[in-house]
């Protein structure tokens, strides 16, 4: 017993463990929502409960605690880790730009005809971080030290991107009052952070109120967990220890990957295949989504790294392969979460959200495999 116990304990401590937790997670949502249970399923998700449905708790309740956890993530990168200085921040920037960019392009050639589908341009856009470390944590040794920092830097400079692409054009109707009492509580949270507070209980509670009035602007509640994050301090007197920000990031961190996470893939990916035909790989929604991620990813990143190590703006990750950076560049196509999150906020049109799920689940699907192979047996970089 011990030795399943250790084993068990083994695996959720593997690198790869929280980006196979979320596809089995969403695995099952996909198997239950086409069993004789679906009903069920899509009834519990549509219930609901203090005035919310389960789906709207899980797409806006736990998601601003992903929404938190990616916030200080990209904080600390910025501030003291891959991203601290402009030198760092312009390969991984420029790429991730580059792989907004031409997956937006992509989803657009297909979908520009068609007002309500075009609200999805930014859906193959995003990279799913854990999914794609998960993959590169599965090849160990085979892939340079260099290469998982940049794809880390390029997912949290992506994820930071995705968070103003939602502010910006995936916001309803503005209510000010909301907005502006929204406003005075952050406005509170820092000034907490330069007065020197360091309890975690006054954050936590001003938080909470952030996220309903967030929730209650028009704006969507899972940003109020980003601007609390950027509200937490890092930088906090030697006596007092362990800076809150790490605090609040290790203390989140398994519960992000093995909870929020796995129920937000088991919530979403669930889509009834009854009534589908092979002509759903052929909707413009579904190709633009996938070939997105496919193309398009690697497309924007491999070509403006390319660009720019032979325009001497930038180096090679060192000991990397331009093959290998081409694997890496695949991987970035492996949109899932935040690919699928997107969506629910482009859509208002359930055969358009199922659509989108089939496009994001294609593209991921093959820009993983790919990727995998690449590097697999990909040749190291000469010395």
């Amino acid at each position: 017993m011990n030795v399943v116990i250790q084993k068990f304990g083994a695996f959720f401590r593997a690198e790869p463990a929280a980006g196979i937790v979320l596809m089995i997670a969403a695995l099952l949502g996909i198997i239950v929502a086409n069993s004789p249970l679906s009903g069920k399923y899509f009834d519990i998700l549509g219930s609901y409960v203090a005035g919310m449905s389960i789906s709207h708790w899980v797409n806006d309740g736990l998601m601003a605690v992903f929404f938190l956890f990616v916030g200080l993530e990209v904080k600390r990168e910025l501030l003291q880790g891959e991203l601290d200085t402009n030198a760092k921040r312009l390969l991984p920037g420029l790429a991730a730009f580059a792989g907004l960019v031409v997956p937006a392009l992509i989803y657009l050639l297909f979908n520009s005809g068609d007002a309500e589908a075009s609200k999805g341009w930014a859906i193959p856009a995003a990279t799913d971080i854990a999914f794609a470390l998960g993959v590169l944590a599965l090849l160990g040794s085979r892939v340079p030290l260099s290469l998982k920092i940049f794809l880390t830097a390029l997912a949290i400079m992506d994820d930071l991107a995705a968070i103003v692409i939602i502010a910006l054009f995936y916001t309803a109707n503005l209510a000010p009052i909301y907005l502006l009492l929204a406003a005075v509580v952050l406005a509170a949270l820092f000034m907490m952070n330069k007065r020197g507070v360091l309890k975690s209980w006054p954050y936590l509670l001003a938080g909470l109120l952030l996220w309903f009035l967030v929730l209650k602007s028009g704006i969507h509640a899972t940003l109020a967990g980003v601007l609390l994050a950027f509200a937490i301090p890092l930088r906090t007197p030697e006596a007092a220890g362990e800076p809150l920000l790490l605090k609040w990031e290790h203390a989140l961190a398994n519960w992000v990957a093995f909870l929020v996470v796995p129920i937000f893939g088991f919530a979403n990916a669930g889509v009834s295949f009854a009534g589908f035909s092979m002509d759903v790989f052929t909707q413009p929604v579904v190709l633009g989504i996938a070939l997105g991620l496919f193309l398009g990813k690697q497309i924007g990143i491999f070509g403006l790294v390319w660009g720019a190590v032979k325009l001497g703006w930038a180096s090679l990750p060192e000991g990397a392969g331009w093959l290998q950076v081409y694997g890496t560049a695949l991987l970035c196509g492996i949109g899932f979460t935040m690919s699928l999150f997107i969506s629910l906020l482009a859509f208002t049109s359930p055969e358009l959200q199922d659509y989108s799920k089939v496009g994001v689940f294609l593209g991921s699907a093959l820009a993983g495999i790919l990727g995998y192979l690449v590097l697999r047996f990909a040749p190291a970089a000469k010395a």
